[in-house]
This record gives structure tokens, sequence and C-alpha cells, in this order.
């Protein structure tokens, strides 16, 4: 059977946000169509599939601050 489904996508110039980006990259993320996760594309051919679980898990990484006594 054949199936067929909108996903939800968004982009963005990466400009703004990276330095390190070029005239016309990108960023897009599409949410995969069962709505457990996502991927993501960037324009020079990196891209990352993660469910939302584990991008929980990698903002918690990101955003850890070790308390110093």
């Amino acid at each position: 059977m054949i199936e067929s489904y909108q996903r939800h996508a968004r982009s963005v110039d990466l400009k703004p946000y990276c330095h390190h980006s070029k005239e016309h990259d990108y960023m897009e993320v599409t949410e995969w169509s069962n709505g457990e996760g996502f991927d993501v594309n960037i324009s020079d051919n990196k891209s990352i599939s993660l469910t939302y679980g584990q991008w929980e898990c990698l903002q918690v990484l990101v955003n850890y601050k070790e308390l110093i006594p």
C-alpha cells in the first residue's frame, strides 16, 4: 500500500547565526511523518536525524554548566 502524507519543514538562511557560513548557506528541519523526530540538513551536505528524546538529551549536554564549589 502506498501512503501519501505531508511533512512539516522549516528553512532559514544560516549567515545571521553562524559567522563560519557562506552566502546562501541554509539550515532546514523536517519533522518525521510519524512525529517522533526530525531531520536536520545543512547546505554543505551535513545531516542528522534525531528523535525528540535524543534532541532533549543533546540540549541538556550542550547547556550543561558544571557548578564549581
